[in-house]
């Protein structure tokens, strides 16, 4: 396994992940740099090295923040954010394919694009509903569009981990699905 394959897990000073969403990690250049820099504490180290004639070093998997970062307060509102509002699902059948957002009050009817006014929907049902209201078409959210927390998104996430989880990031994360052995 090559250093590039080494991301590390990147800890706020309270031990917990900066972000979930995406998750926070960095690639072992820029963990390289904030050790050097006394800018993380590591927790936890690959097997994999780095050399170079006066330097070793294993890389970090798991790094720790010295200086505490205030979380956002309110998500961005972001494609990715309302999809995981919305829990990867078209909000008027179910579907998880062929996601895209849908304005609830039409944009030509004087709707903005804002958290509650936008859901998640599927290409299939977004063309159905095309620019008419929910009453005119019978189709309604299955959930009320809202400004979510970032306490709501971290929860949703937990059922959609990321593809890369290095097991030594296990007492960091949780998610509801077992992480790569």
């Amino acid at each position: 396994m090559g250093p590039d394959n080494c991301p590390a897990l990147v800890l706020n000073a309270d031990y917990q992940p900066l972000s979930y969403f995406p998750l926070s990690v960095w690639p072992w250049q820029e963990v390289v740099k904030a050790v050097c820099m006394d800018r993380v504490t590591i927790l936890s180290e690959y097997d994999q090295e780095i050399r170079s004639p006066s330097f070793r070093m294993r890389l970090p998997s798991v790094v720790a923040l010295k200086r505490y970062i205030q979380p956002a307060r309110r998500p961005a509102f972001t494609r990715f954010n309302l999809f995981l509002r919305d829990r990867f699902a078209c909000q008027y059948c179910g579907s998880r394919h062929e996601l895209t957002f849908d304005h609830v009050i039409p944009r030509s009817r004087g709707g903005l694009t804002r958290w509650d006014n936008v859901v998640a929907a599927c290409a299939p049902c977004n063309l159905r509903k095309g620019g008419r209201m929910p009453r005119e078409c019978r189709m309604f959210p299955r959930h009320a569009p809202h400004v979510p927390s970032v306490a709501e998104l971290q929860q949703n996430g937990r059922a959609f981990p990321p593809n890369h989880l290095h097991q030594s990031w296990r007492d960091y994360l949780y998610w509801d699905s077992e992480l790569e052995p």
